[in-house]
Formats: structure tokens, sequence, C-alpha cells
């Protein structure tokens, strides 16, 4: 409470001092003023936006994989301490957890719509210890999975019919790789 009184009481102040240099500016000076007045609204507004948006653009720009000049591919560590990777599945662009938890590539059940499995006529016979309890599973096999220069046909997979907020790309498709290794802050397939 007294944090919030003292803010609140800084902001009247701060509110006080910036609105009497304005207003004595504008009877002195008014064009100037108020050009000015545009110029850092428009710089405010801007900021705002920024600091809005940057979680997004963070996560676009600087989260990305890329694929190295010998066929490796590279991706750096997110700011939530995961690696990410995006792979084509069934032709459909889809962003994977990297999960060395999980045995075999887990589709959550929006990613194995999007690439084309219709999860209702799914047979959920299996089942998965997960961190958040057992959750039935029902095993598929995906035509392609493809991620930058190597694609794989005849995958084998299982579609997650819990609450299952993004994929994951698990160990059975990971030994496909030569070698996964962690250098810094950044994981690079090998084949």
């Amino acid at each position: 409470m007294f944090d919030d009184t003292s803010r609140l009481i800084y902001l009247a102040l701060l509110l006080l001092v910036v609105g009497g240099a304005v207003a004595a500016n504008l009877r002195r000076r008014p064009g100037e003023a108020l050009q000015q007045m545009m110029i850092w609204a428009l710089i405010f507004l801007g900021i705002v936006a920024v600091a809005g948006l940057w979680p997004d653009l963070r996560s676009t720009l600087l989260s990305r994989q890329a694929v190295l000049e010998d066929g490796r591919i590279e991706t750096p560590v997110a700011a939530d301490g995961h690696y990410y990777l995006t792979a084509e599945v069934n032709g459909t662009p889809l962003r994977f957890v990297v999960d060395t938890g999980a045995t075999s590539i887990v589709l959550s059940q929006r990613d194995a719509r999007r690439a084309g499995i219709e999860t209702a006529r799914l047979a959920y016979l299996n089942q998965a210890q997960t961190a958040n309890g057992t959750v039935a599973i029902a095993p598929v096999r995906l035509d392609t999975v493809a991620i930058g220069p190597f694609t794989d046909t005849n995958v084998r997979a299982v579609v997650n019919r819990g609450e299952l907020e993004g994929s994951l790309l698990g160990m059975s498709y990971l030994t496909r790789f030569a070698k996964v290794e962690f250098d810094g802050n950044r994981m690079i397939l090998t084949r």
C-alpha cells in the first residue's frame, strides 16, 4: 500500500512539473510547443508499441533456426530455456519443443489437425506418463517430416489427447541425427 501511495504522489508531482513547463511554453511559443508535444507523443507511442510487441519480436527474430553451409541445423536457446525447431509435417510447418525426455514425436491436437490428421477418428488406446499425469495417446504415421535439408518419410509419432500446448520433438526423431550437441546457447544437429 505504501509503495502505491508513494508512486501516486511521485507521478502527480511529475505531472504538475511537466504540465507547468508545457503550459508556460505554450504561452510563449504555441506553435513550437505543439510541434514538440507531437514529436514526444510519437516517441512515446513508438516506445509503447515496441515494448508491447517485444515478446513477439524477440521470439520471431532471435529464436530462429538456421541451416549452416555444411548442412548442420542450428537453433538458439529461447528466453524460456527451451530449444525450438520448426519442422514441416506433411508439408505444414509446425513448431516443436525439443524434448529429450519424450520418447517420440508428440503432436498436440491442434498441430495434428493442421498436418491433415483427423484426430476424431484416432484410436487413443495407449497411455503416456507426463509431468501432468497420464494421458491417452494414439499412434500415427507421418508421411513426411522435414527440417532444413533433411526429409524423412513414414515417421512414427503419437497424437496426445490431453491439453498439450505445443508439439514435442522427442528422442525417436533426434536419434536420426548423427550428433546432437549443445554449444553455449545453441543446439546443433548434424546428420
